[in-house]
């Protein structure tokens, strides 16, 4: 019994399997933390004169962005 040949054959069977679709993993669900008021890791894009607003007083600027950006969402969901 012969064996067939590796490649295909016919120019048809060849695109085929040149364009044939990439089957990705689906990405996992992202779980909301169970515990309350953990903070997660971003990256974001601030301008650079917000950023030395909140710079200007020294450490703990992360947290006065965290602050500032918490206070306007509490007055957005008080609306």
């Amino acid at each position: 019994m012969t064996t067939p040949p590796r490649r295909p054959t016919s120019p048809m069977a060849a695109a085929e399997a040149a364009f044939k679709p990439i089957k990705k993993p689906a990405t996992p669900i992202r779980e909301p933390s169970a515990a309350p008021n953990v903070r997660e890791l971003v990256s974001i894009r601030i301008d650079r004169a917000v950023l030395d607003h909140f710079q200007e007083d020294g450490p703990g600027w992360q947290d006065r962005i965290n602050d500032a950006l918490r206070r306007m969402v509490g007055g957005k969901l008080q609306d």
